[in-house]
């Protein structure tokens, strides 16, 4: 059985009921959404080089650990958000002990196609280098997924303001209106954080509130900063049936919040295992963003004469595979094509 998307190489699907065929089958791994196991390197999609960055959980701790003394570029005068998580944010204190993003309501709505597109808009005050650098965290969801980030335009209802404002935060997924994403010049401005904040804003929370957690996770709450234990209480995250990953851009690093350098987190049964250093998303944020948003929907038949292909996607198992088919038969030929392209 073949996994993956079916393209036809013919002139016209009209023309396959009398002429004489080539038979050339070319399978290609697809370098499209979540079914490939790509290398980090693959991952990346952006020419960036991360071996000097700091983990994405040890850069977000340290430009939002004193937000009151930063100098935002945004307008001074603007309501800050209170934030959980270290950078959740939520509308109201009333908020803080919900659990954000449980439900098809908060996401982001999919067009005809197969898309998702999300306006968004980049406020003016930031550098050509800085806009460059979230552009490039935008476009990185667009080669891994069926996630699209435009451009806001006149008529947009729903958008992504992203904006200097006091540290790095975003709400989790769709709350409507321009919503914002605080991405400070002030140490926000890393491939890891902007993917991070996007992530949050399609939907996903922490890595280390999930609510296997306590399988995976040793929480030392005895070493916690008082007043941050919330921080590290286990809600209903969207884990899509992927397994609990220490290598995710959403999960925090050893020491998050910790009043006294002691560990906060240590990952069982083996203490040693290196966790929360990821500069880029894992292979396991990329498959559970296409599995929320349903990206590759690969359930096709194709059927000529005594040949019959079906083509299934099973998220996590096998690949995308591109398929080229073609025959040569000398008589004519009966066909039946059901295809669902994205």
């Amino acid at each position: 059985m073949f996994y993956g998307h079916l393209f036809i190489s013919h002139r016209s699907v009209a023309a396959m009921q009398v002429f004489s065929w080539s038979f050339v089958v070319l399978v290609l791994l697809s370098s499209s959404w979540a079914e490939v196991n790509m290398s980090s390197a693959e991952i990346a999609t952006l020419e960036v080089d991360t071996s000097q960055e700091l983990s994405v959980g040890e850069l977000l701790e340290r430009a939002n650990r004193d937000r009151s003394s930063c100098v935002c570029l945004a307008a001074p005068d603007f309501d800050e958000p209170t934030l959980i998580g270290g950078d959740i944010a939520v509308r109201s204190e009333a908020d803080r002990n919900a659990d954000p993003c449980t439900s098809n309501g908060c996401l982001w709505l999919k067009y005809t196609d197969g898309k998702v597109y999300i306006p968004y808009y980049i406020a003016n005050h930031y550098s050509d280098r800085e806009r460059e650098i979230i552009v490039r965290g935008l476009d990185s969801f667009s080669t891994v997924s069926c996630i699209r980030f435009r451009p806001y335009q006149n008529g947009d209802h729903e958008w992504l303001s992203i904006e200097s404002r006091n540290g790095c935060y975003s709400y989790v997924g769709r709350v409507g209106g321009g919503q914002t994403v605080s991405l400070s010049s002030q140490g926000c401005l890393y491939h890891s954080t902007v993917q991070h904040e996007l992530l949050h804003a399609l939907g996903f929370n922490h890595e280390q509130t999930r609510s296997d957690r306590d399988n995976h996770i040793l929480v030392h709450w005895d070493n916690i900063i008082e007043g941050m234990e919330y921080n590290f209480y286990k809600i209903n995250t969207l884990n899509q049936g992927t397994p609990y990953d220490y290598n995710s851009v959403m999960q925090y690093e050893r020491y998050a919040f910790s009043k006294n350098n002691l560990p906060t987190m240590e990952p069982i049964p083996d203490s040693n295992v290196s966790f929360g250093k990821a500069t880029q998303m894992s292979q396991n944020d990329i498959d559970r963003l296409n599995r929320l948003y349903n990206c590759c929907k690969c359930n096709k038949l194709y059927t000529i004469t005594s040949i019959s292909f079906s083509l299934y996607s099973r998220w996590g198992r096998k690949k995308c595979i591109f398929l080229s088919l073609t025959h040569e038969m000398k008589k004519p030929v009966h066909s039946q094509l059901s295809l669902e392209l994205l």
